[in-house]
């Protein structure tokens, strides 16, 4: 069964990351899963120091290091599952049915490519080098998931709160079309005004593209504005954004338009960097 996803770590957007996976779960109304990864690279599942230089002759520091290593990995258990406890207690308090709970060792990418194929929605925290500061660089494993995954995500930059109204980027390709289709056909967000907002000239066939996406959205019962912005794709939405008050940025990782180059190229980690509200990036 399709569930949604929510990845728990020892970052400040946790707590925003289970309150936001809890909602997204009522929602779709499917069942919520808890993920917490040891990484393998912080804390490998076997520690082989026999090859260190100076070392090899010192039999009892070669077994004291594995042995602190083996403890430094226990506890690091320890931790991520009173992460997840905590996490599903603070679910459960909310009003939200028991999630389950899953720990795995490994790589966080690889991860959840392995348990793609369960998953409705992924909600992952953005870690930033200073927590909740927009500018600041995104941490790897983010930009890995967001390269790897093809099932939609959720990325919270920090406190979460219910969104009344969401925001599509849209440039009037067929992918694009795709994802105002992908939106009118969930509950997700059913309901909720919804602004369409192309950027750069509007050619006729883009202008129509529009308008059709326009009228699938609102057959689906969302108030929608639509608008045609000048300048670069991330200051012009991020304006856009903060001017209307908009509390959640929606767009399209695929295809071959100026959407797609801005989101798969090195300018992903600008858009995700400089923004202070949650975006979901269609897959």
């Amino acid at each position: 069964m399709k569930q949604v996803l929510a990845c728990i770590g020892a970052t400040q957007s946790s707590a925003a990351v289970c309150d936001c996976a809890a909602w997204a779960s009522r929602r779709l109304e499917v069942p919520l899963t808890l993920l917490h990864v040891l990484d393998r690279s912080e804390y490998p599942a076997e520690v082989d120091l026999s090859g260190n230089i100076g070392l090899g002759s010192r039999e009892h520091l070669l077994e004291e290091l594995a042995s602190l290593d083996e403890k430094r990995g226990k506890v690091a258990i320890e931790a991520g599952r009173a992460m997840l406890d905590a996490a599903a207690e603070r679910i459960k308090e909310a009003g939200s049915p028991a999630p389950s709970l899953l720990q795995r060792h490994g790589d966080l990418a690889e991860t959840l490519a392995d348990l793609e194929q369960d998953m409705r929605l992924l909600v992952i925290g953005l870690h930033r080098t200073q927590a909740h500061s927009p500018g600041m660089p995104i941490g790897s494993h983010v930009e890995n998931v967001v390269r790897t995954m093809h099932r939609p995500i959720l990325v919270l930059p920090g406190e979460f709160s219910v969104p009344k109204s969401l925001m599509l980027a849209f440039d009037g390709s067929d992918t694009t079309r795709k994802g105002a289709q992908m939106l009118a056909d969930s509950p997700l967000f059913r309901g909720l005004p919804l602004h369409l907002v192309m950027v750069g000239e509007g050619s006729a066939e883009r202008q129509a593209a529009l308008v059709e996406a326009k009228g699938v959205l609102e057959n689906a019962g969302h108030e929608v504005r639509t608008a045609t912005l000048d300048g670069e794709v991330e200051p012009a939405l991020h304006a856009y954004q903060q001017e209307q008050g908009i509390d959640l940025l929606v767009m399209g990782a695929y295809g071959h338009s100026r959407i797609r180059q801005f989101l798969v190229g090195s300018t992903t980690r600008n858009m995700l960097n400089h923004s202070a509200s949650p975006v979901l990036l269609l897959r």
